[in-house]
């Protein structure tokens, strides 16, 4: 089947291509990028006043499945996930049973394939059952199918454990993506400042996330490895990672929308659906995490999509569980608090949900870049388009979010993924 994506403006970072083109899909892949195509094919998209990237690619979100099924499903979060434009996602392991091995690893892999919406490539655990205590097989993980390794939500505390692990990792070419956390001053529900005082909870310590990323740039340093850092959400956090790339040190990072669109004030208005793990923070970490975005410290933004059933979420802000859902509202808060004040502009935009990503994963010999050739993998969206997110245009299994009820802009039009209209947007 060949598909003609018309009028449309097309913005890739590696080709540095912001115009208008047309797009011929054939075979599952790019045949043809140019002006004015004249074909004869089955399905014609007309994608004027629309912008063409190539898929949006997620390298750190949570389905839940297996064991969590009542929050998230493989399936509902794969439908959620295009309808946010992305094409590719890659699930943490804090699964029950965790994915410490080649059973539960090909099971997401097979049902994903089975519900055949988007890609869906996998992190394993670093340690067994993410208890820090026993490293996996690497060998037998990456041969089963993970993409990397990470133990998220549950740091890998101990020193000498992650420093055999990233030595490993990075002989066998892949990489260990590190939740930043030291246990010992991270209690709490939300930041550790004025409004924890005020709700009368405890508060998590920027130090918690810095201490954690600090040991790791230290490691990676010292022993020439390649280490990446999970959702980082703080000021000293970008100037660290800043300062050890300009002295060659190989990290890379990652933020969430939510770092860069809210505040700690958040928690007063949206309460525990503004509660996650590193919480928000203060305006000057908004602002250095913009910043970082900007220069090109921070390398990837990802969602941390973390879907919690409704009666988990209601139990307070001292005990309801961390962590919001953001597939659908990631593009809208990357055009409106990013693109729009011109922090960046759209071909950046790009480079952080897309071209980088797909590096980082070593799959972009496929995807991440609109080439003739490549997988078929597009997201296409209306970037003017505004509306009011509302509870009952949640894709997600679960409604835990801050953006419902909030005016959005930005509305993804269709997903395409291996040359498949996986999504189409009908009001």
């Amino acid at each position: 089947m060949k598909t003609l994506l018309k009028n449309g403006t097309v913005i890739d970072y590696k080709t540095n291509t912001c115009d208008k083109l047309d797009i011929l899909i054939e075979d599952e892949k790019i045949s043809r990028v140019d002006k004015n195509i004249q074909e004869n094919v089955e399905n014609v998209i007309d994608c004027s006043g629309f912008n063409i990237i190539p898929g949006m690619i997620d390298m750190h979100c949570h389905l839940r499945e297996p064991g969590g099924e009542h929050k998230e499903t493989i399936e509902t979060g794969c439908k959620s996930a295009v309808a946010g434009g992305f094409t590719t996602i890659c699930p943490m392991p804090n699964t029950k049973p965790t994915p410490d091995n080649p059973e539960v690893l090909k099971y997401i892999i097979n049902e994903a394939k089975r519900v055949n919406l988007c890609n869906v490539l996998p992190f394993s655990s670093v340690t067994k059952g993410e208890k820090g205590e026993e490293l996996v097989n690497f060998e037998e993980q990456l041969e089963a199918g993970a993409i990397a390794f990470s133990d998220d939500g549950m740091p890998v505390e101990n020193a000498m454990m992650i420093r055999q692990a990233m030595i490993k990792v990075n002989s066998l070419n892949s990489f260990v993506s590190e939740h930043c956390e030291e246990k010992s001053v991270s209690a709490g529900a939300i930041n550790a400042g004025n409004i924890a005082e005020k709700l009368g909870v405890g508060g998590v310590l920027p130090e918690a996330e810095e201490i954690m990323a600090s040991r790791d740039i230290v490691i990676a340093e010292t022993n020439n490895l390649k280490t990446h850092i999970c959702h980082i959400s703080t000021s000293t956090s970008v100037n660290m990672i800043r300062d050890a790339k300009k002295r060659g040190v190989k990290v890379t990072c990652e933020t969430c929308p939510h770092y860069f669109t809210f505040t700690v004030d958040e928690v007063l208005s949206s309460g525990v659906n503004a509660k996650m793990n590193p919480p928000l923070r203060e305006e000057k970490d908004r602002q250095a995490i913009i910043e970082g975005i900007k220069d090109g410290t921070i390398d990837v933004v990802i969602t941390d999509h973390a879907p919690h059933a409704e009666e988990e979420k209601n139990q307070g802000l001292a005990k309801a569980p961390n962590g919001i859902i953001g597939f659908e509202t990631a593009l809208p808060a990357e055009i409106m608090n990013l693109v729009d004040p011109g922090y960046i502009d759209y071909l950046n935009l790009v480079r952080v949900t897309s071209y980088t990503p797909a590096k980082l994963l070593k799959i972009d010999d496929r995807t991440g870049s609109i080439e003739i050739g490549k997988n078929a993998d597009i997201t296409i969206f209306d970037p003017n388009e505004e509306y009011i997110y509302s509870k009952e245009m949640v894709v997600s299994k679960s409604k835990n979010s801050p953006f419902i009820g909030k005016k959005l802009k930005g509305k993804v039009k269709y997903t395409i993924v291996n040359g498949n209209i996986v999504y189409q947007f009908k009001k």
